[in-house]
């Protein structure tokens, strides 16, 4: 007979599901079974008749994850009455299951202001706004709000507008073009609504500032000008800018200066990296008798005094821009009033005020509420914590959430410190903090399950290596890292940990991000096609478990998983060469969530196509529509067309062309812009009198679209795509969209701020590997990681924003700009973003089972990537990387992990040859298998 075997955090999964008169606070590391030990105790509270099943609120944090919770505890729920047999409190919650508040915890909110609008002040009708029909009214609160600041705009409004985007840190994609700019900092302002203390202004003595920065750049130009060698010394050309700059400042346009002008430009010098950073050229002269070192000394100075220039002026337009922006937002809560809607932050704001300052709700939920489960608590923000503890509050008159005591067994709470990576989401990993220091002044146990059942000993024992000395805690609000312990046994005679060498990382001289950008995607993708076709590797199948055997399957497409930290850099879809690669191999692949929907030429056809219907006399649109695919028309046919009757126009096609019943050779040969332009008259006078999917259905099929798209390449992305435009279409409609216009507005709206999901090519269940970002891969698992695009940065320059909650300040960067309190507290926000950074790391990390590829440079590790906390994991010892040896179950290894590199560059005594483990961090078991470097020149 089997045994169960011993884990170390047995006593605390015990005590989970036994002291159901206890609250807990439970920290669950990644794969220990946070949601079985939630719903263990869940099922144990209802068996006992500790609570009905209307009693009980289990929140959790995204709707998928609530669907997932709610099937879980109706299965335990019914085994469990299997097991007991006769349990009336079992048949009774299972009979009204649906009566337990299962949900997220905007559902949940919903649900509580519904049921008291009144005190909630709220419209009893109200209607919930998603992300995308949230922003689209505040757009529409900004445009008009925007239309009518210009007129007069006040100084903030007036400053920003001069200004261009600093070169290095957009918040949005669509943050280059001024008045976007400004929108996207006023929906940051409505984002963050809740903390309305101002930002502070110091005195700025702007004028002065400017005067003062200009008279230096003014002699540093002059000096640079006496160069000796103007045409190829490298600090002459470098410098240049300051020179333009110093000519339009003693010419100036119409004749007089322009502070905001001025302003502007200084800190567009400022921001040019290579003037900043210039080439110190060589020779110690610069020119006739001036040494190049003064040159040098004289930018260093005027470089000071432009950043200095910077800092102050941005701290003070931020300030205004904060005062200034409060109006589109106020405006943005008229238009949801009137319309009767609310966005998620109010869902929130309205409960939490319901709960906090009406006494008898308070009171009458917390006797309907007696028993709260929390999941993924790491993920939550201050007004969540807040809800949930006044909730679970032993005393009903207090309603400072900060001095609650939950009730005894009342409050459950799961949560993983090491996986919070969702600080742009508003949580906090303070508040975690704080809520826990709390709730152990009060008497609640914290236990810690560290358990995991996810993935082999050897993937563990190279995340704990990793990421132990990363995780200390400290002044960064970072938790300290608690070892996983491994429940499962490595695979025998295949590897678990591969680091896979970029084949060509150098570009002219060194190792370049561009260089490992074209080259790695080609390298993943022949790598997944090796190990889908050729390596005989096998997995366990997600859910079997070590005690039924643990059976083991060829690996296949949807075990693969590729994660990324970003999808877009600077508008570049940075996740379509690798799925490129895997389409150009035939390995069906599941695009989740791209970033490029606008960007790929079937959508912008589409989109070109729709424009033409409803404005026939756009010729642009017109003619992209005739010469894109969907028409194809050739140049020279539609240059004989242009020469011979003007540009093609719907209703306005020549007479000649028209006719019935002739068959002049003209007339044959402009037959297809003919026939195009008739099909786009049909369609325009149709076009409000059905659904707009309907009328890119039948533009569409008169083009056999559908075929033409398949066939191309990456063609099963390309007719997903086209086929989401209906779905959006659809979507359009039912949230209230009039006309056909309205949505090909919308579609050139979104376009043009570069929104927009690609569709997936397959359903979520369907064969294919998948492409995701560590984000949408947070709580799902996988028998084969690959981490992807490891030049994203791992931490930005600059913090985005500081939160003070006592003074109810969040100072947000806008349009680029750092308030003072953000500049005066940037270092510690810095230090916060890289401590989540190196969590989003490891939730990456996590996600595997079986296998665990980490992208690396042969010749050394390269700083400062995403996944560079696994460095230290993956590269061996010093001197312990020249022996070559093959691993187990893979191809014969070469002896370099660098495919091409300069002429002049060679390998070093740092080079990593293609081998089989020892990896730093990875043991070597009992069969010896744990990993090791692959080997770059197997390719296919």
């Amino acid at each position: 007979m089997s045994h169960k075997p011993q884990l170390v955090d047995d006593d605390a999964r015990e005590r989970i599901r036994a002291a159901l008169d206890e609250s807990l606070f439970v920290e669950a590391a990644a794969g220990t079974g946070k949601t079985t030990v939630l719903v263990s105790r869940i099922v144990n509270v209802l068996a006992a008749g500790a609570a009905r099943v209307d009693q009980v609120l289990a929140v959790t944090f995204t709707e998928k994850a609530a669907g997932e919770l709610k099937l879980r505890l109706r299965q335990e729920l019914e085994r469990a009455r299997r097991d007991n047999g006769a349990a009336p409190h079992l048949d009774d919650a299972i009979a009204r299951l649906e009566d337990a508040q299962v949900s997220t915890i905007h559902s949940f909110c919903a649900d509580l202001v519904r049921e008291r609008p009144v005190e909630a002040r709220v419209d009893p009708g109200f209607e919930v706004l998603d992300d995308a029909e949230a922003r689209r009214l505040f757009d529409r609160a900004f445009d008009g709000w925007m239309e009518e600041t210009l007129a007069d705009p006040p100084e903030g409004v007036r400053r920003a507008l001069r200004r261009r985007p600093p070169g290095g840190f957009q918040t949005e994609p669509d943050s280059r073009e001024p008045t976007r700019r400004l929108a996207a900092a006023a929906w940051r302002l409505a984002e963050w609504r809740d903390f309305t203390a101002p930002y502070r202004r110091d005195p700025f003595a702007r004028d002065a500032r400017i005067l003062t920065v200009v008279k230096a750049l003014l002699a540093f130009a002059d000096l640079t000008a006496r160069a000796g060698n103007q045409r190829n010394d490298r600090l002459y050309l470098a410098t240049r800018p300051a020179r333009l700059l110093a000519d339009a400042i003693r010419a100036p346009a119409g004749g007089r200066h322009d502070d905001d002008g001025l302003e502007a430009q200084l800190a567009e010098l400022s921001a040019n990296r290579r003037f900043m950073d210039p080439y110190r050229g060589r020779g110690r002269l610069y020119g006739k008798d001036i040494e190049r070192e003064t040159v040098l000394a004289r930018h260093a100075e005027l470089g000071r005094l432009l950043l200095e220039f910077r800092e102050a002026a941005d701290a003070d337009l931020a300030a205004c821009l904060e005062r200034e922006l409060r109006a589109p937002v106020a405006r943005y809560e008229q238009l949801k009033a009137a319309s009767g809607t609310l966005d998620f932050l109010d869902l929130l704001l309205r409960a939490r005020d319901l709960i906090r300052d009406d006494a008898v709700a308070r009171r009458d939920f917390q006797r309907r509420f007696t028993r709260i489960f929390v999941d993924e608590f790491q993920d939550t923000d201050p007004l969540q914590a807040e809800l949930l503890l006044l909730l679970a509050a032993d005393d009903p008159d207090e309603r400072d959430w900060e001095r609650t005591r939950p009730r005894q067994g009342a409050l459950f709470v799961v949560g993983d410190p090491k996986q919070s990576i969702y600080r742009f989401r508003r949580a906090d990993l303070d508040v975690y903090a704080r809520v826990r220091t709390q709730l152990e002044a009060a008497g609640v146990p914290v236990l810690h399950l560290t358990s995991s059942f996810r993935g082999a000993p050897s993937i563990q024992h190279c995340v704990n290596a990793a990421f132990a000395p990363q995780m200390t805690g400290g002044s960064a609000g970072g938790p300290t890292y608690v070892p996983l312990s491994p429940t499962r046994s490595d695979p025998v005679g295949q590897p678990t940990v591969i680091a896979l060498p970029v084949p060509r990382p150098y570009g002219a001289q060194r190792v370049s991000a561009a260089a490992i950008e074209r080259s790695l995607p080609d390298a993943v993708g022949a790598f997944v096609r090796w190990l889908l076709q050729e390596s005989g590797w096998t997995i366990t199948e997600s859910g079997s478990a070590a005690g039924d055997g643990e059976r083991r399957v060829p690996i296949q497409p949807h075990h693969v998983c590729v994660l990324f930290r970003r999808f877009q850099h600077y508008r570049r879809d940075m996740a379509r060469p690798y799925a490129d690669a895997l389409e150009a191999r035939d390995i069906p692949h599941l695009l989740v969530g791209g970033r490029s929907f606008h960007e790929r030429e079937e959508v912008a056809t589409v989109r070109a196509a729709l424009a033409a219907i409803e404005w026939p006399d756009d010729r642009l649109s017109v003619f992209a529509t005739l010469h894109g695919s969907l028409f194809a028309i050739d140049d020279e046919t539609l240059f004989a067309y242009f020469h011979r009757y003007g540009v093609p126009r719907p209703f306005r096609i020549p007479g000649a062309l028209r006719a019935d019943g002739t068959s002049s050779p003209e007339r044959v040969r402009f037959q297809p812009i003919t026939e195009a332009l008739l099909l786009l008259e049909e369609l325009h006078g149709r076009r409000n009198e059905r659904p707009v999917d309907v009328t890119l259905g039948q533009l569409l099929e008169a083009t056999r679209a559908h075929a033409g798209f398949a066939m191309r390449e990456s063609g099963r992305q390309a007719l997903a795509n086209v086929l989401q435009i209906g779905e959006l279409a659809r979507q359009h409609e039912a949230a209230g969209g009039l006309s056909f216009r309205s949505f090909v507005e919308h579609l050139l709206e979104e376009a043009e701020a570069g929104r927009g999901e690609e569709a997936p090519i397959l359903e979520e269940g369907a064969e294919g590997v998948r492409l995701m970002t560590v984000h949408r891969a947070k709580g799902l698992e996988f028998p084969v990681v690959v981490l992807a695009d490891p030049t994203c940065r791992l931490r930005r320059p600059g913090a985005d924003r500081y939160i003070d909650p006592e003074r109810g300040l969040c100072a947000l960067r806008l349009a680029g700009c750092a308030p003072i309190d953000l500049i005066e507290h940037e270092q510690e926000e810095v230090s916060r973003e890289g401590a989540e950074a190196v969590r989003v790391a490891y939730v990456a990390a996590t996600r595997a089972r079986d296998v665990l590829v980490v992208p690396a440079t042969g010749d050394g590790p390269r700083e400062g990537g995403w996944a560079s906390p696994l460095d230290d994991a993956i590269y061996p010892p010093a001197g312990d990387g020249r022996d070559p040896e093959t691993a187990p179950a893979c191809p014969r290894f070469g002896r370099d992990s660098v495919l091409q590199r300069p002429p002049d560059v060679a390998a070093s005594a740092a080079t990593l040859v293609p081998r089989r483990p020892p990896l730093e961090g990875v043991p070597v078991g009992g069969a010896g298998q744990a990993g090791g470097w692959w080997d770059p020149h197997l390719r296919a």
